[in-house]
C-alpha cells in the first residue's frame, strides 16, 4: 500500500489534535484513502513536554526547516499561528513543491493572496478548511458543494468566545464584564480577549468567506468591525421584548454590483434558526440563487472538531496525489483570470432598520423633541417603547425605525446627543431582518 508522509510544524493544542484522530482513525482514513499516512516529522520548540499523546522521540524536531527540506515529506501542516514566522514556513514550503495545509486564519485573511498564488505557481495544493468554523465543512461547501451558486448572503456567528458571553447573558443575565471573566475562568477566552470580544478573528473569518464567495482578494481594513464590550443586559432585555436576540454576526451581501462586507452586534428575529446558535458553537447562514438557503452549524473551535478539519484538507490532497490531479480546484474555486477587484459598500451608506435607545430627563416633550430630529434627518419611527418612569430623572426610550440609511443616522444621533434632557451617548444596534430563511 502506498505511503505518503506528512509532516507537522506546531505541535500545541490543535496540532496535539491531529495526531491523536491520525492514530485513533488511522484505519478509517485508510480505508477511505487507499493509502497510509505516516507522519513523519513533528517540529516544535518544545520537544519534552507531554501533550497527553504518544509518538516517537524520533520523529520530533526543533527545526521546521527538518520538514520543508525533506524531499521525502509530500505534505506540510503548519499549525503555529500568528503572521511570523508562520508566512515563511508556508511559502518556504510551496516553493519546496510540498502541498500545505494550514489553520491560519489571521494569515490568510491579511496574505492570502500571495500564498495562493504561490501554490499555483509551484503547482501544489493548499488546504484551509480548519481556518473558518473549526469542525464545520464550511470551505469545502463553498469551494465545491455550492460552486454553482451565486452566493446572495452570508451570516456567520463565528467566534465561540464571544456568542458563549452574549449566550450568557441573554439566558442567565449579567454584566458583560463579568460573564467575559468567567469564560476565562472556563477557558473560553483568552487572558488578553480583544481579538474574541472587538470582533476582529471574526472578520479575518469572513474575509476568507468572502474570497471564496465572491472570487476576490478582499483587504481585512475593507470589513466594518465593531465588537460586543459596549453590549449591555438593559439592551438585551429590550431586544426580547421586541422579539430579537443580539448575536455577533459577519455578515456579507452582493447587491447592486457592491458587497457589504462587515461584523458587529447585530438584533435578529428570535425565530431565526441562528438565533438558537447558543453557547460556544458557530453557524454559518448562507444563501445561493440556486439552492437557497442552508446552515452549517457546530464547534467552531477546539482541539479535535479543529484537527477533524485539518485531516480533512490532508485526506483530499492525498487523493490528489493518488491521481496525479494537484490543483484539481484552485484555492478560491475561481480561475486565476476571474479572480477581480470588488466595489465594498462603506458603512456610511448602509440602509437598514435600526434599534436606537436613549437615555433621557423624564419630562414633557423629550420624545418629540428627538422624533422630530429624526424626521429632519429622514428617519422613519416603527415604534416606540418607555419604561420605569422616574418624573425628573433619567428614563430609557427606545425607538426601532424603519430602513434608514447610516449616514444620516449617525447626522441625526449627533444632534441629539447634545440636547440638555440627553443624559448619556445613544446607543444603536443594526438590525437584520431578512436573513434569507431558516425562520
Amino acid at each position: 500500500m502506498q505511503k505518503l508522509n506528512i509532516g507537522l510544524i506546531g505541535f500545541g493544542t490543535v496540532g496535539t489534535g491531529v495526531v491523536k484522530v491520525l492514530k485513533e482513525n488511522a484505519k478509517v482514513i485508510q480505508e477511505r484513502l487507499g493509502a497510509e499516512i505516516v507522519l513523519k516529522k513533528i517540529a516544535d520548540k518544545d520537544t519534552t513536554r507531554d501533550r497527553g499523546v504518544e509518538v516517537d522521540k524520533s520523529v520530533l524536531t526543533m527545526d521546521a526547516n527538518d520538514i520543508i527540506n525533506d524531499p521525502s515529506i509530500n505534505i506540510v501542516i503548519e499549525l503555529v499561528g500568528g503572521i511570523e514566522p508562520a508566512k515563511t514556513f508556508i511559502i518556504k514550503a510551496l516553493k519546496n513543491k510540498k502541498h500545505v495545509v494550514t489553520a491560519n486564519k489571521a494569515l490568510l485573511s491579511q496574505h492570502g493572496e500571495e500564498i495562493f498564488k504561490t501554490a499555483q505557481g509551484n503547482g501544489v495544493d493548499i488546504g484551509f478548511e480548519a481556518s473558518v468554523g473549526g469542525g464545520i465543512p464550511i470551505i469545502k461547501a463553498l469551494k465545491e458543494g455550492l460552486v454553482a451558486n451565486k452566493i446572495n448572503s452570508i451570516y456567520g456567528i463565528i467566534n465561540g468566545t464571544a456568542n458563549y458571553i452574549l449566550s450568557k447573558m441573554t439566558n442567565e443575565g449579567g454584566k458583560f464584564e463579568d460573564v467575559l471573566k468567567k469564560a476565562q475562568e472556563k477557558g473560553y477566552a483568552e487572558a488578553d480577549p480583544t481579538y474574541d470580544v472587538e470582533g476582529i478573528d471574526t472578520a479575518h473569518k469572513l474575509a476568507i468567506l468572502i474570497n471564496l464567495a465572491y472570487g476576490t482578494y478582499i483587504k481585512l481594513g475593507d470589513i466594518y468591525t465593531e465588537g460586543i464590550s459596549k453590549i449591555t443586559p438593559l439592551d438585551i432585555k429590550f431586544a426580547k421584548e421586541f422579539g430579537y436576540k443580539i448575536k455577533l454576526l459577519a455578515i456579507a451581501k452582493e447587491e447592486g454590483g457592491e458587497i457589504e462586507a462587515r461584523v458587529h452586534a447585530t438584533m435578529i428575529p428570535a425565530t431565526h434558526l441562528l438565533s438558537t446558535v447558543d453557547g460556544v458553537y458557530n453557524a454559518i447562514h448562507l444563501k445561493g440563487n440556486a439552492v437557497g438557503s442552508v446552515m452549517f452549524y457546530g464547534r467552531g473551535a477546539g482541539m479535535m472538531p479543529t484537527a477533524s478539519a485539518v485531516l480533512a484538507d490532508v485526506v483530499d490532497i492525498c487523493r490528489n496525489i493518488n491521481k496525479n490531479a494537484a490543483q484539481r480546484v484552485s484555492p478560491l474555486s475561481y480561475t486565476e483570470e476571474a479572480v477581480r477587484n470588488v466595489e465594498i459598500r462603506h458603512i456610511e451608506n448602509l440602509e437598514i432598520p435600526y434599534y436606537l435607545r436613549f437615555s433621557v430627563l423624564d419630562k414633557p416633550g423629550v420624545l418629540s423633541r428627538i422624533s422630530g430630529v429624526l424626521g429632519n434627518h429622514n428617519i422613519s419611527i416603527l415604534s416606540v417603547m418607555q419604561k420605569d418612569r422616574k418624573v425628573g430623572g433619567s428614563v430609557p426610550i427606545v425607538i426601532m425605525t424603519h430602513h434608514a440609511k447610516e449616514k444620516e443616522l449617525m447626522a441625526a444621533l449627533k444632534e441629539i446627543d447634545k440636547m440638555d434632557v440627553v443624559l448619556d451617548k445613544t446607543v444603536y444596534l443594526r438590525i437584520e431582518e431578512n436573513l434569507g430563511g431558516g425562520e
